[in-house]
């Protein structure tokens, strides 16, 4: 089996990265990786279920603190079994956190397993299209979750029937006793074997969750996309993510939006840019042009003159700014002057004639090129 790499590596974050910046690190690589966004991408698939992995335990504070300490073997039961590791051997009979908790004061955080626990977020993705970006749609994104058991009400007892009050730790989920560890004996606070930490015993489980309480269940959920959403930005559906323990809320559902490319309109926040192509004539003497914009399509008039790569504005083409009913941005008309391919005899006479009419007066800029240079357009 391949050696597993360093989690912190995996996002690409510093050990001393905080909760947004590991949560910001996972979700542009959940949106890089994500499966659906690479069908059949069996190497994506495998860096996406590394990613998840990765954000299971830095993003869970005991399981981070466990891990910081003792690496892949603070939250891999298996890891080094057999080898003397932490897996198995000397250090196998009692919980580390609750050995290092006596030490230090109040063990790692989340060490208590029967107070309320609110659920973990869960993270999705969805690609959208330029329109159904700007203008706003409704969607459907199929998740995995966790859910209360609908038969025990998340209890984890058979209907009828309701867990009991621990008789070893009196409900507390937590024990005191003498144990040997690499200091010698030592007096630490573990959790009750006898309801493993959770101050209750189920003696009559729940046939359908076996006595969890709680199910992973695909889930189809269908929410509104507001107009102007941009690439990359998240939609959060609070409540929607896995529910929680003993009373507590249920975690959020994190929505990382990807918007497919247009082909004729670049969108810059709330404003779009598009190039118009334009010939020659057209330039030279001014033209009214057909301008798509996002709602259909607008005349615009040129001037006389006009210049490759000149830019013009239309005010309030653009995207409505998120949130807001009525601001939206504008459209920038980038031209693009078209010089004529592929001329016939004829149409060469045509031109070497103009260009004789028109002389150099007409060329500005030209002249100011030429006069830069002198030395070499004598």
């Amino acid at each position: 089996m391949a050696e597993k790499r360093d989690y912190y590596e995996v996002l690409g974050v510093d050990k001393t990265a905080g909760e947004e910046e590991i949560k910001h690190a996972f979700r542009k690589l959940a949106k890089k990786y994500h499966p659906d966004l690479n069908p059949g991408d069996k190497d994506a698939e495998a860096k996406f279920k590394e990613v998840n992995e990765a954000y299971s335990v830095l993003s869970d504070p005991d399981k981070k603190a466990k891990y910081d300490q003792f690496g892949h073997a603070g939250v891999d039961p298996n890891f080094g079994a057999g080898s003397g590791g932490f897996g198995g051997g000397g250090f196998a009979d009692f919980d580390l956190s609750d050995l290092f908790g006596s030490f230090f004061g109040g063990g790692f955080a989340g060490g208590r397993r029967n107070g309320p626990q609110r659920g973990r977020d869960v993270e999705a993705a969805i690609a959208l299209t330029f329109e159904e970006a700007i203008f706003g749609c409704e969607k459907t994104v199929e998740i995995g979750r966790v859910e209360s058991c609908g038969d025990c009400k998340g209890s984890g007892a058979a209907a009828g029937t309701q867990a009991e009050t621990c008789s070893v730790c009196h409900g507390t989920g937590r024990v005191v006793r003498q144990q040997r560890s690499v200091f010698g004996m030592t007096q630490v606070q573990t959790a009750c074997d006898a309801c493993r930490g959770t101050g209750k015993i189920i003696k009559t489980p729940c046939k359908t969750c076996g006595g969890k309480g709680r199910l992973r269940r695909q889930r189809k959920i269908t929410f509104k996309v507001p107009a102007g959403i941009d690439n990359d930005q998240v939609i959060t559906l609070s409540g929607e993510g896995d529910a929680g323990v003993n009373g507590g809320g249920s975690g959020d559902l994190n929505i990382l939006i990807r918007v497919k490319p247009h082909p004729v309109f670049k969108r810059d926040g709330s404003d779009l840019h598009i190039e118009v192509p334009v010939t020659f004539a057209q330039a030279a003497l001014g033209a009214e042009l057909t301008v798509p914009v996002p709602s259909g399509k607008v005349k615009y008039s040129i001037p006389e003159g006009t210049q490759n790569g000149d830019v013009f504005r239309l005010r309030g083409k653009g995207v409505r700014k998120r949130g807001s009913v009525a601001a939206t941005g504008d459209e920038y008309v980038h031209i693009k002057v078209v010089v004529p391919k592929n001329l016939n005899k004829k149409q060469k006479e045509l031109v070497r004639q103009m260009a004789d009419g028109i002389g150099e007066d007409n060329h500005p800029e030209r002249g100011a090129f030429k006069s830069k240079f002198k030395d070499i357009f004598k």
